[in-house]
């Protein structure tokens, strides 16, 4: 819990030099152009592979760990999960142990310390909501600036209403809902069973070991007793309240509290710890034929969990990949079709386009354009007699571009022909171009 959402928190304030336009943080989410910066990759619009790719990653590695040991994402990192330990943490502060939760909860009268204790838990619990909401909005502007412009009322009506309903899910999901979010709301229940099989360690009771119970019928009718006391301990910590010796269930979120309340149980009475504990089915059928289990290795590593391994690394490298043979400069041409061309006073055929230059440099660049094709077509640009022009830094810049094909030229007497438009960064050489048609006399 303090790993998670110390990364929640912390994120949005570590810096990261970004040049003077903008803001110096390391993850920024910047709508208004429509970037994602994570320390030093920046993803424009039009690479959204990159995030289509690690939605990919994030799908693959949820299969992944569900096939290799269960829910463990939703017993350990889930959102859900983490801000509900967060509250029952805080639950448990101010109102007690369980049992002095209980009977808080009894006491149908209310007095002034009932009231005192539920007022301080759900202050507490407000706060952290809109901390939770607050930290949200700061991954899309500057967080510094953003907090001084929240508390002075400064700050866009957005972000009040973001931070407000977050606030709001937040206290009713975490204090409120808890696990009938992950009962009922969530689809990763239903869709589990598909990932796991025979062999995925999941949290599990050894039946064989501690039935029959302390007050079962078998004992009271004279049986030997096994390892399970009937203490209900199991139960008592469960966040989704089931009795995980009635056997793998659907509520189950793999939190693995059940294990920690049992073994202390056992080495309370002088037992064996690991009468629940993470098990395979196969371990349950080998371990009751009195043979030793699989070693851990032999679960995590078999074919299914090493296809997903593979297909999560292929992607990462594919992605890992594509980011270092990106340009840091590009341009799109968009030809104006209306008129498709211009003839001139002196019989030259002018087109023109609107072409897109792409800085994606933390400073100003001049780029120089230039045409290859049929030799008699010259390049001009819009508003300056040169070939180069200043594209500002980590912006795109839009270019009016006219080409014009000399009276006689061929390109001027054929109704298309197939020219490339170049753009060079003059700071350091690097080039990219675009293919286009040159529309002459029909």
């Amino acid at each position: 819990m303090i790993v998670t959402l110390g990364i929640y928190y912390l994120t949005p304030w570590i810096r990261w030099d970004r040049g003077p336009n903008l803001p110096d943080q390391a993850v920024l989410v910047d709508l208004a152009n429509r970037r994602f910066f994570f320390f030093w990759i920046e993803i424009w619009p039009h690479e959204f592979y990159f995030i289509a790719g690690l939605l990919v990653m994030a799908g693959l590695g949820l299969f992944l760990f569900t096939s290799a040991l269960g829910r463990v994402w939703c017993g350990y990192a889930c959102p859900q999960t983490v801000w509900t330990d967060l509250f029952i943490l805080v639950e448990r502060w101010i109102e007690g142990d369980r049992n002095a939760r209980l009977r808080l909860h009894r006491q149908k009268k209310w007095d002034v310390r009932k009231a005192r204790i539920r007022l301080t838990k759900y202050i507490v619990w407000i706060l952290i909501a809109a901390a939770t909401g607050g930290a949200w909005v700061f991954y899309f502007a500057d967080a510094p600036t953003l907090l001084v412009d929240l508390f002075t009322l400064n700050a866009h009506p957005i972000a009040y209403t973001t931070v407000g309903i977050l606030t709001a899910t937040t206290f009713f999901f975490g204090g409120v809902a808890r696990e009938q979010v992950c009962i009922y709301a969530c689809p990763w229940p239903r869709i589990q069973a598909a990932m796991i099989d025979e062999d995925t360690l999941i949290v599990g009771y050894r039946e064989w070991r501690g039935e029959p119970r302390k007050h079962s019928e078998e004992v009271k009718a004279g049986a030997e007793q096994g390892d399970c006391i009937d203490c209900m301990a199991c139960v008592n910590v469960c966040p989704v309240g089931i009795d995980i010796r009635d056997g793998q269930q659907l509520e189950c979120i793999t939190c693995a509290l059940c294990i920690d309340a049992c073994d202390d149980i056992m080495e309370k009475i002088g037992k064996p710890r690991g009468l629940i504990d993470y098990m395979a089915l196969t371990d349950e059928t080998l371990e009751r034929e009195g043979k030793p289990p699989k070693p851990i290795i032999k679960h995590i590593l078999r074919p299914r969990t090493i296809m997903y391994t593979s297909l999560w690394s292929l992607v990462g490298v594919l992605l890992v990949f594509a980011l270092f043979i990106r340009a840091d400069i590009e341009m799109t041409v968009a030809p104006v079709r209306n008129p498709t061309y211009v003839v001139l006073s002196d019989g030259s055929i002018r087109n023109t386009y609107e072409v897109r230059l792409l800085n994606k440099h933390g400073e100003d660049r001049p780029f120089r354009l230039s045409v290859k094709g049929d030799p008699a077509i010259r390049l001009q640009l819009e508003g300056t007699p040169y070939d180069t022009v200043d594209v500002p830094a980590d912006t795109t810049k839009l270019q009016r571009v006219y080409l014009v094909a000399a009276p006689g030229a061929a390109a001027a007497q054929v109704e298309r022909t197939d020219v490339r438009l170049w753009v060079e960064d003059i700071s350091n050489g690097e080039r990219a171009y675009k293919d286009t048609i040159f529309n002459g006399v029909e």
